[in-house]
């Protein structure tokens, strides 16, 4: 007969909370796709935003599965998809109309359920509809600055892969600023009951790395001032954050710990894409407005 103490014991990771060298490894291999696609082929960046878009809404969907929502996964993924593209292409207002069509299919597209559960259900497809293939275009729309959208000639000379690459690096700096921070300072927590592990200590080194970040690579890959940069770095480091925040209280809400293991040492795509997803919208404002504009 089998015991409690049969079972295998959980791997301790300390205050790091993950086992660090299979996040590294695996984060080495997702940038590493991710600036293949930019730097080779800038059009097939889109793709993979693409990709990383059906498997958010399927865990997504998998994680409304607790709370008794099925959510309708094929016309949100198709319209998404449609959304992403046609902001790439033909920019903010095709976008608007694509959401616009996509949200209108959705709700037809639950008729075929009855009425039973359709205001929760939709409401939930809504949410998504906004949450995740929504803020993902605007990265669409960073990466057309630069022209040339079916070009193979794609390097860091390209308006748009700069931008991309700038919103990510921003994104990368505050996470690994507030993890460094948190880990070896962290004492103060920020929000116990959403996130026990983030402390203002982490947030002050994210802070401080994103702001760095934000004006090396204005001043690097734009020319720009250096008070862009640091705005920008501001900004970004306030909507990580904030991102972060609202995905573990969606956790939470849900009563899950973690929407999938998907990601090796990463927990579930929701878990790298909640910052970006709430960094990208003002990102894309503040250089398409304050930087881009001027080259």
């Amino acid at each position: 007969m089998s015991t409690s103490s049969d079972a295998p014991e959980a791997k301790n990771h300390g205050r790091a909370g993950r086992d660090i060298p299979l996040a590294f490894a695996t984060a080495a291999v997702l940038v590493g796709v991710i600036a293949a696609s930019l730097l080779f082929v800038k059009s097939l960046f889109i793709l993979v935003v693409i990709a990383a878009l059906s498997l958010a809404v399927w865990e997504l969907r998998r994680g409304l599965r607790a709370v008794d929502i099925d959510l309708p996964q094929l016309p949100i993924t198709v319209g998404g998809a449609a959304m992403i593209a046609s902001a790439y292409v033909w920019g903010a207002n095709a976008l608007v109309t694509a959401t616009a069509m996509t949200a209108l299919g959705t709700l037809l597209y639950l008729f075929r359920r009855g009425v039973q559960g359709y205001v929760r259900t939709a409401t939930a497809a809504i949410f998504t509809v906004i949450y995740l293939p929504f803020l993902a275009a605007f990265v669409a729309m960073l990466l057309s600055e630069g022209g040339r959208r079916w070009s193979t000639d794609s390097d860091l000379h390209d308006l748009g892969v700069r931008g991309v690459a700038t919103f990510i690096a921003l994104v990368v700096a505050s996470d690994v600023g507030g993890f460094v921070a948190g880990v070896l300072l962290g004492r103060h927590p920020m929000a116990p009951i959403i996130s026990p592990k983030k402390s203002w200590e982490g947030f002050a080194g994210s802070a401080i790395a994103t702001c760095g970040a934000g004006i090396g690579l204005v001043i690097w890959l734009f020319h720009g001032h250096w008070y862009v940069g640091a705005l920008l770095g501001v900004i970004a480091v306030a909507m990580a954050v904030l991102g972060d925040l609202v995905e573990s209280v969606i956790k939470r809400d849900l009563g899950v710990k973690d929407m999938s293991q998907i990601i090796p040492g990463h927990g579930g795509i929701m878990d790298r894409l909640d910052s970006l997803l709430a960094t990208v919208a003002p990102v894309w404002l503040v250089l398409h407005y304050w930087v881009l504009k001027g080259h």
